[in-house]
């Protein structure tokens, strides 16, 4: 009879089976256990960028740019309207005050200055008719006073010698009442051609202001309409350096219109913009600095442009030493503004690490330098080269200051050479 056979309980497919599951579920454990503590990550130390955090000397500053601009400028405006007719220089040409640059036409002022002078020739033309009726008018009052004086002369020597006749009783009464009455008759004929004189004198002196008066109304118009026709020819109002001409032979300009500036060539200045953010701390006197050709030079604000546009305002800043020489009128500056004096604090230099971490936090390498570990900070304020470290950091410590854009959530670095 056969035999039944017996299986065995450890087979070969059954220890596979059970080496393999046991396998997948030491590699499950291991992985759980690596992955439990915090991530690591591996970074090669010669790709990241390596500070020290050091006691030093801090100045909050801040960088801005700043544009040459001419310490003295005059803008050149058409006072009136009407089309370029000649150019006299061209843009960029050195310039005496007084002299023309451009010419313009304007029809209708140059119509209106020939009524206005019409006008004026017209009342000068009845002032002196009217001058001369008046001296006719007073020629013949003093004719016809001359004649009362001739007869009262006469009619005085009657009347005194027939006085003396009749007391003497050579004459009649009625004989010497007739000579007293011709007397008595031209002394008043006198007295009203003397006041009828007087009235003429001031009715002319009266008529004469009024005229006057009218004359130099229409005469002052007619200066005004030629200082109107003068400012069709634009001179320059300084001496000095033409810029930013922008008018071309038959271009049509309207009364007020920016046609040009003139620059004065005595120094310069040097116009900044900043941020809106630092407006309540920018003030009059504030200092900056810039390097030209291997030198520092010193600037102070001395007028601030409080007006914000796009979110920045502008202030003018001059030398208060000598100026560089070589520099340009347009050229562009790197102004260092200090908001602060000097003072000491724990210093960490700047980096792309602040973009990721907002300055709230860091990595901070262990003593032996095979790692760095992240670790909570705060910083005050800042200048172009460091941060103020306010806590969280002591000096001596290095910290990873280069970019974190690569690392996530990464809670160690591990440091590889």
């Amino acid at each position: 009879m056969d035999k039944p056979i017996k299986k065995k309980f450890w087979s070969k497919k059954r220890i596979l089976t059970i080496g393999g599951v046991t396998a997948i579920i030491t590699l499950i454990i291991f992985s759980y256990i690596a992955t439990a503590g915090k991530s690591k990550l591996n970074t090669q130390i010669d790709r990241i960028t390596i500070s020290d955090v050091t006691m030093g000397t801090f100045q909050e500053t801040i960088p801005v740019n700043g544009t040459v601009t001419p310490q003295t400028s005059i803008y050149l405006d058409a006072l009136e309207g009407g089309v370029v007719e000649e150019k006299y220089v061209e843009d960029g040409t050195m310039v005496k005050k007084g002299q023309p640059i451009l010419r313009l036409s304007n029809t209708n002022l140059e119509l209106n200055l020939s009524n206005q002078e019409t006008e004026v020739f017209n009342v000068l033309t009845q002032m002196q008719i009217a001058k001369n009726n008046a001296q006719q008018n007073t020629t013949g009052k003093r004719t016809q006073l001359a004649d009362v004086n001739v007869a009262l002369k006469e009619a005085t020597r009657i009347y005194k010698a027939a006085k003396v006749l009749y007391e003497q009783k050579a004459i009649g009464r009625q004989e010497f009442e007739e000579a007293e009455n011709k007397y008595n008759y031209n002394l008043e004929r006198k007295r009203l051609a003397v006041e009828i004189l007087q009235q003429d004198s001031a009715s002319n002196k009266l008529q004469f202001g009024q005229q006057q008066q009218s004359f130099d109304h229409v005469n002052n118009a007619l200066k005004l309409m030629k200082k109107k026709v003068g400012d069709l020819i634009v001179k320059a109002p300084v001496d000095g350096l033409l810029t930013s001409l922008n008018a071309e032979i038959g271009q049509s300009k309207n009364q007020g219109e920016r046609l040009g500036q003139v620059d004065e060539v005595n120094g310069f200045k040097v116009s900044v913009d900043i941020d809106q953010n630092y407006l309540s701390r920018i003030y009059t006197g504030l200092k900056g600095h810039f390097d030209f050709k291997d030198s520092s030079y010193e600037l102070v604000i001395k007028k601030l442009f409080l007006q914000v546009t796009n979110g920045r305002f502008t202030a003018d800043m001059e030398f208060t030493g000598p100026v560089p020489k070589g520099l340009r009128r347009g050229q562009t500056l790197q102004i260092v503004l200090a908001l602060s004096d000097e003072r000491k604090a724990l210093l960490l230099a700047r980096g792309g690490f602040f973009q990721q971490t907002g300055g709230n936090w860091i990595f901070k390498l262990r003593p032996d330098g095979k790692s760095a570990f992240k670790t909570e900070i705060q910083l005050g304020n800042q200048n172009i080269g460091y941060y103020e470290v306010l806590a969280g950091l002591n000096p001596g410590d290095k910290v990873i200051t280069s970019s974190y854009e690569t690392y996530g959530n990464i809670q160690e670095l591990v440091l590889k050479k």
